[in-house]
C-alpha cells in the first residue's frame, strides 16, 4: 500500500500537517511497513480533523489546533466518538495508534513532556471468535476454480496457498517471484515487523503453483516482479483484490463468508488438534507474542478438547 501523505493531511491545519509529514518521514526510517504507516497515520489525522470540528466541541473542549495541545480529555472525546460511529474495534485500533504518535511526540521530538494517552483507558472490545473454515468447504472454492485459463489457474493457486501456509492475506499478496522457490517447494514471507521466514508447500499448493507460474508467462504484465497478477492490464493483483476474489468464488460456491484469515484460524486448529508444538506454530505463522496460539483456532477449542477426552478415555478403563 502506498502512503499518499497529501490525501491523508487534507483539511488539516498547516501545523498538524507539519506534525504528521515529520512523524511520516521517521516512521520511514524506522522502516515500518507501508500499511502499518497508513494505519498509524490514519489515526492522527482523524483526530486532527475530529478536534478541528466545531461539531465535536461541547464533547472534546477547546479546539486543538496543534497535537502539543491535545489533553486526555480530547482523547477520550475522540475514542466514545469511534465507538459510536464505527466499533470498538476501531476505536482500539486508533489508541494503539495515537499511543505511537504520542510516544514519538514525547520521546524522539520532546514536544510534550508527557503523552495524554498515559491514562486514557483502552475501550473494551467483545471476543469475536472467527470461524475456521472446513476442509468440505475449501474443496467448493477450488471445485468452482476448475479449469485452464488463467484466472482459474491463479486463483486455485492462491486458495491453496492461503490453506496450506496460514499466511496473512498482506504476505500472500505481496509475494515476488524471487519469493518462490519450488526446487525446495517453499516460499518467502515478509511478515510483520519486517520479520522474514520460508514455509514448505504441500504437493498439492506447488503444483497449483507451479501451473500458475506456466500461465504467468504468456500474461502482458510477465515482466513484473509481483507473482500475482490481475486478470486485466499490466498490474499486479492487490490484497483487495484477492479479498475481492475471494467474497466473489464463496458466492459462487455457496461459502458463505470467505476471507483469507479463516484459514489462518483453520491452520492453528489444524495444528493444535494433531498435537504440533506451539513454538513451531509461532515460527510458520510469524508470531512473536505467546498470546497469539491461544486466540488463533479458539472458535474450535471445544472441538479439540473433545478429541483429547476421547483419546485419553477418562472413566472408560474400569
Amino acid at each position: 500500500m502506498k502512503v499518499d501523505l497529501a490525501k491523508l493531511v487534507a483539511g488539516l491545519s498547516p501545523v498538524w500537517a507539519a506534525f504528521l509529514t515529520d512523524w511520516e518521514r521517521s516512521l520511514r526510517s524506522g522502516n515500518y511497513p507501508s500499511t502499518t504507516r497508513y494505519n498509524y497515520l490514519l489515526a492522527a489525522a482523524q483526530l486532527g480533523r475530529y478536534l478541528n470540528d466545531d461539531a465535536h466541541q461541547d464533547e472534546a473542549g477547546d479546539i486543538a489546533d496543534t497535537p502539543t495541545a491535545v489533553t486526555r480529555r480530547h482523547i477520550e472525546a475522540f475514542q466514545a466518538w469511534m465507538v459510536q460511529t464505527r466499533s470498538a474495534s476501531t476505536a482500539l485500533n486508533k489508541h494503539k495508534a495515537l499511543q505511537q504518535f504520542f510516544k514519538w511526540l514525547a520521546l524522539d521530538e520532546d514536544e510534550i513532556d508527557q503523552s495524554p494517552m498515559l491514562r486514557v483507558r483502552q475501550p473494551k472490545t467483545p471476543v469475536k471468535l472467527i470461524p475456521i473454515i472446513r476442509d468440505e468447504d475449501t474443496k467448493r472454492l477450488l471445485d468452482n476454480c476448475k479449469g485452464k485459463d488463467f484466472v482459474q489457474v491463479r486463483d486455485e493457486a492462491i486458495i491453496r496457498t492461503l490453506a496450506n501456509t496460514g499466511a496473512r492475506l498482506s504476505e500472500v499478496a505481496n509475494l515476488q517471484l524471487s519469493d518462490v522457490d519450488l526446487t525446495l517447494d517453499t516460499l518467502r514471507y515478509h511478515g510483520k515487523g519486517a520479520k522474514d521466514r520460508r514455509v514448505r508447500l504441500g504437493p498439492k499448493t506447488a503444483r497449483a503453483v507451479s501451473r500458475y507460474l506456466r500461465a504467468r508467462n504468456s500474461h502482458r504484465a510477465v515482466g513484473l516482479p509481483d507473482l500475482w497478477l490481475a486478470v486485466r492490464g499490466a498490474r499486479p493483483l492487490s490484497a483487495n483484490g484477492i479479498k475481492l476474489m475471494l467474497k466473489r468464488r464463496g458466492q459462487r460456491a455457496g461459502v458463505v463468508d470467505v476471507h483469507a484469515h479463516r484459514w489462518r484460524h483453520t491452520y492453528a486448529h489444524e495444528w493444535k488438534l494433531a498435537g504440533g508444538d506451539t513454538g513451531d506454530l509461532m515460527l510458520l505463522l510469524g508470531w512473536t507474542s505467546e498470546d497469539m496460539p491461544r486466540h488463533y483456532g479458539a472458535s474450535a477449542a471445544a472441538e479439540r478438547a473433545q478429541h483429547v477426552q476421547a483419546r485419553m478415555g477418562i472413566g472408560e478403563r474400569v
